[in-house]
């Protein structure tokens, strides 16, 4: 699934109040942290994520493997902070704009 501008916008748009839930450090992406990152995908559908400064990875590296492995989307990143985003499997709360 990709998204495409309307959606993007809409996703920035509900994620601009959230506060980060999972944060990279030291470990940088350990399978830990993809577990963490999967979990609370599932239970918010849109996450904040914020990069360390003492993560081996930056922002910009870490949101498309960190999509990648958990089967979620890119919705932005600006400076440490990714915002990624999957719907639910059952029941999904963000509908999504066409």
């Amino acid at each position: 699934m990709s998204l495409h501008g309307k959606q993007v916008r809409h996703l920035r748009a509900l994620a601009h109040h959230l506060k980060p839930v999972v944060q990279v450090g030291q470990a940088g992406l350990s399978d830990a942290l993809v577990r963490k990152v999967d979990t609370e995908l599932e239970t918010h559908e849109l996450i904040k994520i914020k990069v360390g400064q003492e993560a081996p990875v930056g922002a910009k590296e870490a949101a498309p493997l960190l999509a990648e492995r958990t089967g979620g989307e890119v919705a932005q990143v600006i400076g440490r902070t990714i915002v990624l985003y999957r719907a639910r499997a059952e029941d999904p709360d963000i509908v999504l704009p066409d």
